[in-house]
Formats: structure tokens, sequence, C-alpha cells
């Protein structure tokens, strides 16, 4: 996979503040001049698109592709019909080249993955059954813990430490 780009996760239980801190970091990783896409685990119910729209009736008429285009932007739907649910892998494969990824949710895929956690929630740390958590983003302290813990309200420095991880430094 040469040409695909690098993949770092945000992860963590819902309500933690996974895409709060996605949405923080991308503007301060793109003021440094890196490029960034991103992926979003969803829901299986999940839909852009809205009933009496064109694209919807055409994906609703049994197309397996619906690309939608204007001058400011263009989407690309795909219904699966079926078929299994692409990999992370996958997915990453059909992005333009840049710089870094960010991947939200896909919590159990095997990408370095920075762990959202909030210990008010009353949820489990991921980081003590998950190898590929490297960090952990949190609002208190956290300790016996095997991998370094960030201040989650810190972005700065959680740039600091994607960047330096995806050697991108």
């Amino acid at each position: 996979m040469p040409n695909t780009p690098k993949p770092f996760g945000i992860a963590g239980w819902s309500g933690s503040g996974k895409t709060t801190l996605a949405r923080t970091l991308i503007p301060e990783l793109v003021a440094r001049g890196v490029r960034v896409s991103t992926i979003k685990h969803a829901h299986h119910n999940f839909d852009v698109d809205q009933p009496g729209k064109d694209s919807y009736e055409h994906r609703h008429a049994g197309a397996s592709e619906v690309l939608v285009s204007s001058a400011n932007r263009w989407a690309l739907m795909h219904e699966h019909r079926g078929a299994p649910e692409p990999t992370l892998w996958e997915l990453l494969e059909k992005l333009d080249p840049v710089d870094l990824v960010l991947v939200e949710g896909f919590k159990r895929q095997g990408h370095d993955k920075l762990e959202v956690h909030r210990p008010a929630l009353g949820k489990p740390l991921l980081a003590p059954d998950d190898p590929h958590v490297v960090a952990i983003a949190s609002d208190a302290a956290l300790p016996d813990v095997r991998v370094p813990v960030l201040d989650l309200n810190d972005v700065p420095k959680i740039a600091d430490f994607i960047l330096r991880h995806c050697g991108l430094t």
C-alpha cells in the first residue's frame, strides 16, 4: 500500500469527545501545512442524501453509485447492495494522496490511534486491550497506563504528538 495515505485514529466510546477533538485538530494541523483528510465510521443507518432529491431517487431506483457534482464539491455515494462493508484499508485506497488521514471510529481496527477518554463517562479504557492505542487524551489524570497521557484540552500538544508519531515533523 505505498500510495495509501497514512491513517491515524481517534477512538473512544460514544460521548467521549472524538468529533470535538477532530474538529479542533484539523485546523491546527492544516495551519501547520499538513494536508489532512478524514474517514468517519458511522452507524449502518446513516444517509447523506434526502428523500425527494434526484440523487436519492437514483439510488433507490437501484443505481450502484451516484456521483453528485457542483462548482464547489462532488460526492460519490456507493451502495453495498448486500456486499460486505469495506475495511478501513480499502477505504483509504479511495482517497487522494494527503499527508495524514484522521480516522474517527473504527476503534477495533489495527491502525495506530489516540484514545479519547473521559473517566466521568464510566466506560473502561480501550488501551489495555488494544496494542494500537499509542496515547490517550483525557480530561483527568490516568495512573498506571502503558502509553503517554495527553491533556484533552491541549490541542497543539496533541497535534505535536500525532505529527511526531506519524513521522511528519
